[in-house]
């Protein structure tokens, strides 16, 4: 029974990683991966070891939260300490290191243990420091897993009537990736009648759903035609109060972009998903009451069509390049 080790801080895991999982996976048993987080660092321990447990379902991913030294130069027990860390969480033989750093060698020697390294910079390929600053111009190489931490999320938001669906499609065609449509309308359909308070949760729930598989299929950005601001701001004007945890994940969700669309296009009735045209504008005015509260800035979008959309790509474009 042969065991391999990688280690590594995966901020995000990226093809130089995947080559290194593979290669284990022909030549060990077990495969046993530590991701080595630190509390300063600026994505947490535990989406990593998430994101490394779909990565590798058949290794044994550990996350490891000792605050030890990043480089021998930093600390004169450097080799000492993570060699007692990684015992703790491998106390038994480790056959094989697999490194993408020249540290691997050094490391696999103090293990007993023998050293593969990969040269991460064959083949062209990124760091994970240039993948976090630009992680749309290395979009390929970043694992699966990991991905829809660096989509770009745009919000179409505003008042009922004004376009969302339709330009949210559109945008997603024209960016080539995928739109998230608003689970509420899906939800009242199939419930053949006007919602009351006990539907905001099941809406709310399905929203974010509808949110993570959005994400999940994101070619670098994802339109929204909806999200759970506008879940809060139509539970608290029609029954009054919200649920608090509701409120908590519209701002942990929140959008990079959102673009409030204008009510100056005609209102069309649709019950039961549409039944206050005569209140259009105090609606609108909760909309941005609702981001301001968020400390959410957003686009005017208004005009024909084309000027709207027209608006809208310019603003995401913007966006995409200053994110």
């Amino acid at each position: 029974m042969t065991t391999g080790l990688l280690i590594g801080k995966f901020m995000p895991p990226h093809s130089g990683h995947l080559r290194l999982i593979d290669e284990a996976r022909r030549r060990v048993d077990e495969l046993v991966i530590l991701v080595c987080s630190l509390e300063r660092e600026p994505i947490p321990g535990e989406l990593r070891v998430a994101w490394m447990r779909e990565t590798a379902p058949d290794a044994r991913v550990v996350h490891v939260t000792d605050e030890n030294p990043s480089l021998p130069e930093d600390h004169p027990e450097f080799w000492e300490l993570w060699t007692a860390t990684i015992r703790r969480h491998v106390p038994g033989t480790i056959d094989l290191v697999f490194a993408g750093e020249p540290y691997g060698e050094a490391l696999a020697r103090r293990l007993g243990a023998s050293c593969v390294v990969a040269d991460r910079h064959e083949g062209g390929l990124p760091s994970a420091t240039e993948i976090r600053e630009h992680p749309h111009e290395h979009w390929d190489h970043i694992a699966l897993a990991a991905r829809p931490h660096f989509v770009f999320r745009v919000v179409l938001t505003g008042s009922e009537c004004v376009g969302k669906t339709t330009l949210a499609n559109e945008l997603a065609r024209e960016l080539d990736t995928v739109c998230g449509e608003e689970y509420g309308r899906e939800y009242v359909d199939a419930l053949g009648r006007f919602p009351d308070a006990s539907d905001v949760e099941p809406i709310a729930r399905g929203q974010v759903a509808k949110q993570e598989s959005t994400l999940r299929n994101a070619n670098r950005i994802a339109i929204f035609d909806t999200d759970l601001v506008s879940t809060a701001v139509y539970a608290q004007h029609y029954y009054g109060s919200c649920p608090q945890w509701v409120i908590d994940e519209s701002i942990r969700r929140k959008g990079d972009l959102y673009l409030l669309l204008d009510i100056d296009v005609p209102w069309i009735a649709d019950p039961p998903n549409r039944d206050r045209g005569h209140m259009r504008d105090v609606m609108q005015e909760l909309f941005r009451n609702a981001l301001r509260a968020r400390g959410i800035e957003w686009i005017d979008v208004r005009g024909t069509w084309d000027e709207r959309r027209r608006t809208a790509l310019k603003a995401i474009r913007r966006g995409v390049v200053s994110c």
